[in-house]
Parts: structure tokens; sequence; C-alpha cells
């Protein structure tokens, strides 16, 4: 009876046999894959190796051609040279093979863009999936499938994707060393056909899966794999490292918005945006998955340390504040309870340290007693060589399951507390390998268990149709009337030609008036001297707009554009602009110099909710300021996070908008207005506009500030 054929994804991680294609000779990489999944425990029977010679290895026998090979062939191995991989695929394809795993280098990573474009025209023909080239394999601990030149980690609950090979090896082995159970990996490698985004899809749906650990250096399709991953954290933590954090990703930008944001600051804000925990080392997302596989959920931020040592107590303390984590003082109740059954010498307050004396009865009842009161609790354990300090990790244990909260043992140093470490892991319990490294792991497992539900990232163009064009002219008169026109709040305002419109502008508006040079050759207004405040009669009127004529003297100057003179409020930017990978995304902060001087701007990928506005408005640093510092009257956040949200949807209904910033935005006690607007079209020319618009663009708002 004819098999029948497996998903892809089935295939991969589940196959029910195996072809390895390639040389299988001694110190060869097919060798070594081989011994790797035999010694992995597949079965020899469900593995084939193929090549031309029909050469086998280590009792596995070898054919010729993938046709003879007479198993119901799921996935291939491959490890052939680089030249003969096209063509080993399209014998793939013809066999039935559902997916093929390229081990083999030497394509896009070194030049070969060709051979690379070859497999994704066969991938697009056939239907053929392929992970890599250039790839460190995969694995799959519940299947005993080790194809994979990397590690053999013990099996649990982590999977692991990433795109780097020598990364993943190194998670592996670290994983092992720690005791951090593997469900699955997967390298990826050049990413030719399937990606992260595949993967992440799987993996939310994969019972084995418990903590997904990804590592990444670039996406290729921003939107699908926000989608992907939204869908993956609403299931199960996904810790993520995000290589490339410096400043050799700032983008090179036009507008002031733009020039904010460097791509790994967008990356920042999707990843968290999504509800992913990101990670800067291979150390913290061990922890972090140790943490999510091993512990209850951390509940809240009150935690305890439990210590036989005072200064690596103090250590760890110190590092939980810092993280977020309230190390508070035991109440005067639960002082009273300990100090009832423990010796004088005993420290009670936070850490609570237990002396070189503590014993396997004292750490049981001090941190059961103490989790009562407490979230969770850091076990400190810093070993003299002369005691035996399993007694202690059973004390530990013991408490875990009495109290049912969190415990993070940290057993120290290694060599000395190896059989302690051994009963904790085999009862369940990781030890992390200093009591810093268990506060901030317990920091972040309360951060995940206490935020806020998040709402899957919408795709662009998903829910609002395009609804029109922008106007042809973007100077600010017409582009302020747009934006009235979509509904968001601007000051009264007059479009003016010579003073004598502007004197009866000033009258119909009300003293005191704004007055601002429009001319499509100055858009750094103030920066020219374009802005005039407090214009407070007639002829100030007539002296201010014969000031802007001498400013755009020699230039194309239009007119003037009057405001009223707004009071009281509080100065913030918001802007928009076109990630390269992730399309449009919104930016906020506060407004005039500070935007710049301080680089205190949060970021969230548009559309975002009224929720998401309202955080992007509380992350800020400034934010005390906005919310009535010192004195001054708090400014209307309600009406600002609803600007925040209609903002964020003008570039979906408007796919022509490329930049935006909006700065100064009015933030009143009661409303808020846009007090200045500059929009960039997609497809600006940049070399013609480079003479006006300088990268160090916008030291100084263009619009009026409040006296």
């Amino acid at each position: 009876m004819e098999a029948i054929p497996l998903d892809p994804m089935t295939a991969l991680f589940t196959p029910r046999a195996v072809a390895l294609i390639g040389s299988v000779g001694e110190g060869r990489l097919g060798y070594h894959l081989l011994r790797q999944m035999l010694d992995g425990g597949f079965p020899p029977q469900n593995l084939a190796i193929v090549n031309p010679r029909g050469q086998g290895a280590l009792g596995v026998p070898g054919f010729p051609s993938l046709a003879e090979a007479g198993l119901p062939l799921d996935m291939a191995v491959v490890v052939a040279p680089a030249a003969s991989v096209p063509q080993v695929l399209e014998e793939c394809a013809e066999v039935g093979i559902r997916v093929a795993v390229v081990i083999t280098a030497g394509f896009s990573e070194v030049g070969n863009i060709a051979g690379e474009e070859a497999i994704r025209e066969i991938v697009r023909r056939t239907g053929l999936r392929v992970v890599g080239p250039n790839c460190a394999g995969i694995v799959n601990t519940h299947h005993r499938l080790f194809p994979t030149l990397e590690t053999r980690p013990p099996a649990g609950g982590v999977s692991l994707v990433a795109q780097s090979g020598a990364l993943g090896g190194v998670f592996l082995a670290w994983a092992k060393e720690q005791g951090l159970g593997v469900a699955k990996f997967v390298s990826y490698g050049n990413a030719a056909d399937l990606n992260e985004v595949d993967f992440l899809r799987y993996l939310a749906e994969d019972p084995q899966t418990q903590v997904v650990a990804l590592y990444l250096e670039t996406v290729q399709d921003g939107r699908a794999f926000l989608e992907a991953l939204s869908a993956c954290t609403a299931r199960k933590p996904v810790v993520v490292i995000k290589a490339g954090r410096t400043g050799s990703g700032q983008r090179a930008t036009l507008s002031h918005t733009g020039s904010l944001a460097g791509a790994d600051r967008v990356y920042d804000a999707a990843l968290r945006q999504c509800g992913a925990i990101r990670v800067t080392t291979v150390e913290e997302m061990i922890d972090l998955c140790l943490g999510f596989t091993a512990l209850p959920p951390v509940r809240g931020r009150r935690v305890v340390i439990v210590t036989n040592s005072g200064g690596p107590g103090v250590l760890a303390a110190d590092r939980a504040e810092e993280a977020g984590l309230e190390v508070a003082e035991p109440s005067p109740a639960l002082r009273e309870h300990l100090a009832s059954f423990l010796p004088p010498q005993c420290a009670l307050g936070n850490p609570i340290d237990l002396t070189v004396e503590g014993t396997e009865e004292g750490y049981r009842r001090v941190l059961t007693a103490v989790l009562k009161e407490y979230d969770a609790a850091i076990a400190l354990n810093i070993a003299p060589a002369y005691l035996d300090s399993v007694p202690l990790a059973r004390g530990v244990v013991e408490a875990a399951r009495e109290s049912g909260k969190p415990i993070a043992p940290a057993f120290l140093p290694g060599p000395i507390v190896a059989d302690a470490v051994a009963y904790l892991r085999a009862h369940g319990l990781p030890n992390f390998p200093t009591g810093e490294r268990a506060a901030a792991a317990l920091a972040r497992l309360a951060e995940y268990s206490l935020r806020p539900g998040r709402q899957p990232i919408i795709r662009q163009g998903a829910s609002l149709p395009s609804v029109g064009s922008l106007p042809h002219s973007l100077l600010e008169p017409e582009a302020m009337a747009w934006l009235r026109e979509n509904g968001l709040p601007v000051p009264e305002f007059r479009f003016v030609h010579n003073a004598e419109e502007a004197r009866r502008a000033a009258r119909e508006i009300g003293y005191p008036v704004v007055m601002k040079v429009v001319s499509p050759e100055i858009l750094h207004k103030s920066e020219w001297g374009g802005v005039v405040l407090n214009i407070a009669d007639d002829e100030e009127v007539r002296r201010a707009f014969e000031h802007l004529c001498s400013v755009a003297e020699g230039r194309d100057f239009r007119g003037a554009v009057v405001y009223p003179m707004v009071r009281g409020a509080h100065e913030v930017l918001v802007g928009l602009f076109r990630d390269p990978q992730f399309g449009p995304v919104l930016a906020f902060g506060l407004g005039g110099i500070y935007t710049e001087v301080l680089g205190d701007v949060a970021l969230r990928v548009a559309p975002v909710d009224r929720s998401e506005a309202g955080e992007m408005i509380r992350e800020i640093r400034g934010y005390p300021i906005l919310a009535g510092a010192r004195g001054r009257a708090a400014g209307d956040l309600d009406a600002l996070a609803d600007l925040l949200v209609r903002v964020s949807w003008l570039p979906f209904q408007y796919p022509e908008i490329a930049e935006m910033d909006l700065n100064p935005v009015f933030v009143l006690p009661v409303g808020v207005l846009v007090g200045d607007v500059r929009i960039i079209r997609s497809g600006a020319n940049v070399g013609q506009l480079q003479a006006v618009i300088p990268q160090t663009f916008c030291r100084v708002s263009s619009a009026p500030s409040p006296s």
C-alpha cells in the first residue's frame, strides 16, 4: 500500500524515513550526521544513504539514487556539493520527498546568488520545501531525530529557531550543561525557502513546545513575521535575541520622525508589541527558558531572598531591585514567626540570612513561611567545600512543593554543589548560575505574567481601503486643511497673500496670533526666522508680514499662514514613517527640541489601538510632565491617545504617505491641537531635496511654542 504523503512540516520534524544524500566517508559531514542520527536513536532501518557510488556506512545501506532506496522517504538531509544541490532537489521532488534540509554551504553567503535562486525556482515549480542552504540541521528530541552537527540536548519543552547554526550550537550545548530540555531545534541558514514565519506558525500549534526561543538577524516579510509572532505569543512565551543592535543600522531619512528610528528600535518596539520577550544574550535566553519550563508563573513582583551568605544575598537583592522587583522587608508578624524557630544569629530582613549553619529544615520552613507573604523566592546556597549541599536542596524542593510558588535556586560554586544541583533537576527545579541571574529571570517572568493582553498585529491593508489621495500641494495650509478633513484637530487658521489679508485674518481669529512663512523652499521656518509669535495688533501684523517677505526674498514666496497663539499647552511629536521591513511605524515623544536632545520617543508598528496608544504615552520618560508634574496642569491624555490611533491608520488610507511629522502637537488641559505638519510622499526625490533638508534635520520645531 502506497504511503500517504505528509505535510511538509510534519515530514520535517516527524519523518517516517530519511535519506542522507552525499558522501559518508569517515571525516565527512555526512558521516558525522549519520552518527548523530544513529546515536540519537533514529531507527537505522528507516535511513537510506544516497550518493553516486552507492556507499553506505555504519550499517546503513547506500544507494546510487533515491528511486532505488525503497523506503517511504519523507525528508532528505543534503550534504552534496553546492553545484549538485539543484539536481539533488529535483530528484527529491520526483520521488515524493516533502522537505529537504540542505546543510551544504557555498550559496549567497559567498556570492553564489544564482545557486540559491535555482533552489527557489525548484521550490516554486515542484512544491518541495527546503530548509537552508548553509544551515546546521534540525532536532526533534521526542522523535529521536538528530540530523544536526550540534550537541544532542535532553528532551524537554523548549524549541529553538535560529538563523545562525553556530548560535544554535551554543544554545544546545549550554542547554545540555544546565539541564534545559529541548523539544525541537531548526537552523534555517540562508532561508531560501522556509524561514522564521513558517516555524513560528508550526511551533504555535506544537503540543510538545512550551516555550519558543528565537534568534534573528533579519526578517524577509516584516508584516507576516509580526502576524506569526503575535499568534505564537498568544499561546506560549517567545524569547527573542535580535542581533544587530548598534547604530550601524541607522536609517538615513528626510524627516525628523524618520531620523529618530533605527532598524533596531523598530524591531524592539515590534517585538514588545507582539508580546515577545527580547533578551540580549544566550545566557538570558537560557535562564528565561529554564524559568518558563520549570517554575510556576510569577504572579507578582514581591520577591524574598533566602541565603546562607550575606554578600551574595545582597548582590541578588541589588539586581532584583534594578530589574524592577520589590525586595520588601518581612512584615512584623512574619519576622516574629521566623524568630520563633531560627537561631538568633540569623538576619531576618530581606535577604534572610540563615548563615553557613543553615539546614535542610531551615530552608524548608523559612521558604514555606515567607512564600505566604511573597510572590517568589530566590534560594541561595554558597557552599563551603566541607558541607554536603544535597540536604539543602531537599529543603528547597520540599518548600517548592508545599508552597506551590516559584522558588529559583542558585546553588554555587558548580563543582562543590554538583550533587545538589542534580537533585534539584531530578525533582523539577532549575539551578541558576548566580543569584543575580535568578533575580533577573524572575523579574522577566513577572513582567510576562503581568503584561496586558495583546491584540494581533493587523496586516497592511486588511481593514481599511485607500480612501483617496493626498492633496497635490503639501505646503502647510493645504496639509492642515487635509488633516482637518480627516478628523484631526487643528487650530483655526487663514492662508494670506498680503498684509491686508493678514490684518483681516488676525482680527477674525482674535489677537494674539502667530504668523508663519509659506514657501516650498523654506521647510524649517524657525531656523530661517520664518515664525513670528505673539502678534498683538494690526501694526504688528503689518511688520510681521513684511518680515516674512524679507525672509523669503529670492525664494518661492507663497504667502503666510495665521494661527491663534496657543498658551498653556504641552508640546509633543506624533509622526509616521515607513520601515523597509515592517511598513508604517508610529512615533510619539516630547515635541520641540526635546525630541532630538533626549531621544525620548516611543515607537509602534502601525496601526495601534487605544490601549497601545496609552502605553506609548506612558512609556516615554517625559510622561510625568504630560501628567502634570511640578504644579503644571495635566494634559488631556485621552484626547492624545485618540489622536495617536487616528494617525496610525492614515498610511493605510493614504498609501502615498512615506513620512509625516506633526510637531508640535499641543496637548491642552482639554483637547489637543496639531500645531504644524510636514508630509513626504512616497518616491520623493531625495537628491533634489538634500540642499533644503539637511540630514541633521529639525533641531528646533518650526511651529510656535506656547508662551
